[in-house]
Order: C-alpha cells, then sequence, then structure tokens
C-alpha cells in the first residue's frame, strides 16, 4: 500500500476537496458549494480547477467515482458523485498531522497565538 506521506503537501484544492468529501458523497458543483462555504468564501474552485484535481485524484487513488445517488427521483443522472477512499482518507489525516506540527514550530517562534 502506498504511503501517504509521498504526496505530501497536498495542494490546497486537493485537501478542501478530502474535506468535503469526508462526511458524504458529492458531485462536482456540491464540492465547490462546500468549499465555499466552509471557507467562508475565501476559496471558490472554478469548475476547471475542480475537474483537473479530481482527475488526479481519481488517478492517485484517493478518491472513486460512484454509482449510488442520494436520491436518484431529485437527481439528474449526467451528475457524476465521488467517494473518499481509505487511502484518501489516510493522505488527508496524515496532511493535518503535517499543518498541526508547522503550527506547533509557528507557536513556538511566536508566528501563531496559543502555546507552544
Amino acid at each position: 500500500m502506498p504511503d501517504p506521506h509521498e504526496l505530501l503537501p497536498l495542494p490546497s484544492a486537493t485537501f478542501h476537496i478530502l474535506l468535503s468529501l469526508a462526511d458524504q458523497d458529492r458531485h462536482g458543483y456540491a464540492i465547490i458549494q462546500d468549499v465555499a462555504a466552509r471557507t467562508a468564501g475565501k476559496l471558490r474552485l472554478s469548475a476547471g480547477t475542480l475537474y483537473r484535481s479530481i482527475q488526479r485524484m481519481l488517478e492517485q487513488g484517493l478518491i472513486e467515482e460512484t454509482e449510488e445517488r442520494p436520491d436518484p427521483e431529485l437527481d439528474d443522472e449526467r451528475r457524476r458523485y465521488y467517494r473518499l477512499t481509505r487511502f484518501g482518507e489516510r493522505v488527508a489525516r496524515a496532511e493535518t498531522a503535517r499543518f498541526a506540527e508547522l503550527v506547533k514550530m509557528a507557536r513556538a517562534s511566536g508566528f501563531a497565538p496559543g502555546k507552544a
């Protein structure tokens, strides 16, 4: 099984897409909306950035396309839904740990509020 650390550091868009898929499967537009909401509009993924990221993430095994539909009667059949893989979850956790270590170092240097 690949080492999650080999993919670090993740591009910002990739990390935010992983976060978006952590709690439920989503289609592309729903990912764009979720990322914008989670970041209070500070990060707005363009369709091009999203789909290039998704293609790379599929190739890396971070996410997978799913055939399942949340509510088929209310859904557009052209939408593709994506889900986080176990490997994708491991990579997201490794990146989160990397961020935590960076914040710890920043606090120790006086660059971030809080305890060192």
